[in-house]
Parts: C-alpha cells; sequence; structure tokens
C-alpha cells in the first residue's frame, strides 16, 4: 500500500571555505543533483564511515 511520508528538515547556516563551495557547486551540477541534496549524501557518508576512536 502507498504511504506518503513527510521528511522533517531544519535550516542551519554553515561557514564553508569558498573552494569547498566551488568544488561542491561543480560536483553537484555535473551530477544532477541540487547542492542541498549533494551535502546531505557527504554528510551521511562521512557519519557512517567515521573511524573508530581507540581512547576511553
Amino acid at each position: 500500500m502507498f504511504k506518503v511520508t513527510k521528511t522533517e528538515h531544519v535550516n542551519k547556516t554553515f561557514r564553508l571555505p569558498v573552494t569547498l563551495v566551488q568544488q561542491l557547486e561543480q560536483l553537484a551540477q555535473n551530477k544532477d543533483v541540487s547542492l542541498n541534496q549533494l551535502v546531505i549524501q557527504c554528510c551521511e557518508y562521512a557519519l557512517s564511515n567515521l573511524e573508530e576512536d581507540d581512547t576511553p
């Protein structure tokens, strides 16, 4: 059965280096996705692939 879902979002402001933003914008354009969607995917990937901290 089809179920309509809604994803909750929040607005935040981050200061990023100009060169990083330029690289992200270019990649988003090349992959035909929004900059916002690309940043979400990058953050999710980074969080899922963090190295374990060995300190107690």
